[in-house]
């Protein structure tokens, strides 16, 4: 299925042929974890349906305020626009409203960012009310920056903005007044999924659950551990954001002969769009509000460090850099016999802050290696870290469950 995000005048049967292209702002670059292979960028754009067929690099001291990348670099990217017959041109950048203007004048075809092309594969893989209330909110605060009617490709509904016609300041105002009003109803409703959840989470407080949120770069395996660890069928794919929606099982430990509550949570990427973390922080409260988290790591990525700064960083957004954590190195089955670890456990540190090594285990989710160990880990994290009671409710019961209870968070069914 193409991504409807960037060609319009694309075969339904046809994936849009994409020009990706990547700007070197040198330090300011290397700050920001610059992808000079645009790996991550082709990743996205084949989630969302597009094939890239050709790469740029641009290398600037800043951005050219018309076009980005400079007239010279666009003229060049026109070629091979023309050359590989693109539908469209992905920018691994956030670029202005101006600028995506001038850059369709001149390159003949939609342009759309990283931003975008993030928001465009969340509105396709959400699935549950809440799932849809956030990426929609996200969706209508990006296109709030910009001039409306320049947008509606990013419609997946029809009447939708910038749909109605009536060039001119007025039709613009009109279209800007609609989006705020559809904002505020947006936030309202997820308040309403957001009580829902955490009446969810006072529920298990009370009943004294030990609350597991796995947590961890896009694609880097959290779906098929978790799995894995449950027997769960929650979809699992070799692709960046399969998981959007917040899915919760109880998991029976023998080691601690108690069962703990599991999470499998949206992963992480870079430079993902702040409006974006704003808007899924109910989803990602569940890390917070954890009691453990399980970090899972991409142990076959060449650039496996950068993704877990990235992971701590926004985990320190959301108010949970100092919730305890194991490192879970996944994907072990990946790797030659010369890259796997002797010991299958250890631990390491991550932060100069002094609170003491990371436990670390090496998984494969797939063929069940470590696992056994891993679940020894979550269960010697339970046995010696206490619950916190929520002092207000008398009936809090700090008693491990009996059973073995089965649910799956869904705050449309609440």
């Amino acid at each position: 299925m193409s991504s409807t995000s960037t060609h319009s005048a694309t075969p339904p049967s046809e994936a849009a042929r994409a020009i990706l292209v990547g700007v070197d702002f040198g330090r300011q670059s290397a700050k920001q974890g610059f992808d000079e292979s645009l790996d991550e960028l082709a990743l996205l754009a084949e989630s969302a349906g597009d094939t890239p067929v050709a790469k740029v690099i641009a290398r600037r001291a800043a951005p050219d305020a018309a076009l980005f990348v400079g007239s010279g670099k666009a003229d060049e990217i026109k070629l091979l626009v023309q050359a590989h017959q693109a539908h469209t041109v992905l920018f691994d950048q956030a670029i202005s409203p101006a600028q995506q203007r001038n850059l369709e004048r001149v390159l003949g075809v939609p342009v759309a960012d990283r931003t975008a092309l993030i928001l465009e594969i969340f509105a396709a893989r959400a699935q549950s009310h809440e799932g849809k209330l956030q990426v929609e909110l996200a969706r209508l605060q990006y296109l709030a920056t910009r001039l409306v009617r320049r947008w509606s490709h990013l419609e997946r509904q029809s009447g939708g903005i910038g749909m109605r016609g009536g060039p001119g300041e007025a039709q613009i105002e009109l279209d800007r007044r609609m989006i705020d009003d559809r904002i505020k109803k947006t936030k309202e409703r997820l308040k309403q999924v957001q009580k829902q959840r955490s009446t969810q989470r006072r529920s298990r407080s009370r009943n004294g659950v030990f609350k597991v949120s796995l947590v961890g770069y896009t694609n880097a395996g959290k779906s098929t551990l978790f799995n894995a660890l449950t027997k769960a069928r929650a979809y699992a794919a070799n692709q960046l954001f399969a998981t959007l929606d917040t899915t919760t099982r109880s998991l029976y430990l023998e080691q601690a002969g108690a069962s703990v509550s599991l999470s499998d949570t949206v992963g992480f990427i870079r430079d993902l769009p702040h409006k974006l973390v704003e808007a899924f922080r109910a989803t990602l409260q569940e890390a917070a509000d954890a009691d453990l988290l399980l970090h899972v790591v991409d142990a076959a990525s060449p650039v496996l460090e950068e993704q877990m700064i990235e992971v701590e960083r926004v985990l320190a957004e959301i108010g949970a850099a100092d919730v305890p954590q194991i490192l879970v190195y996944n994907k072990q089955d990946l790797l030659a016999d010369d890259q796997r670890p002797r010991e299958i456990v250890d631990a390491v540190l991550r932060n100069a802050g002094g609170t003491g090594p990371t436990p670390r285990v090496f998984v494969s989710a797939i063929d069940g290696g470590g696992l056994a160990e891993l679940r020894q880990l979550i269960a010697t994290a339970m046995q010696t870290q206490p619950l916190i009671p929520d002092e207000r409710d008398p009936r809090f019961d700090a008693g491990p469950p009996d059973s073995e209870p089965s649910s799956s968070e869904d705050p449309s069914q609440a």
